[in-house]
């Protein structure tokens, strides 16, 4: 909803530009928008949040290892595209055995990966903090 939002505000400062006379009162609309639409930005950033804290803290490891199963699976495709897969090529050529190996598409991958270790960098600071969560360990 805040993505369709930030992409029509470019249109509607258009609108206000052409709708309101006065260039004063153009501005504060158009400034006022974009604080409304920041504040309904960042109200929904402190949302996921809470509901982040809440998934991290539930006892079961199918609630709580969503993100830890999401980062395997971004490991090990990663890890596939390029260390085994480019190893594994070489030694099919040497070998001539002619067999092709699936390519995975990395784009979005990474780009999981990448917020993925934003939110690692967030669990670094609570582990500086002494405020981690430890119920995984023996």
């Amino acid at each position: 909803m805040i993505g369709i939002l930030s992409s029509l505000l470019p249109v509607a400062t258009k609108i206000i530009d052409r709708v309101v006379p006065d260039k004063n009162a153009a501005k504060k609309a158009k400034l006022d928008m974009q604080k409304e639409l920041t504040t309904a930005f960042n109200k929904a950033n402190l949302a996921q949040i809470e509901t982040n804290k809440i998934q991290a803290a539930h006892p079961s490891i199918f609630v709580s290892g969503a993100r830890p199963a999401i980062m395997w699976i971004c490991a090990f495709g990663l890890g596939w595209q390029f260390v085994f897969q480019p190893v594994a090529v070489w030694v099919l050529a040497l070998t001539d055995a002619g067999v092709a190996l699936p390519i995975i598409e990395t784009e979005g991958l990474m780009s999981l990966t990448l917020a993925l270790l934003g939110l690692g960098g967030m669990r670094s600071f609570e582990k500086s903090k002494g405020v981690q969560r430890n119920n995984m360990k023996r």
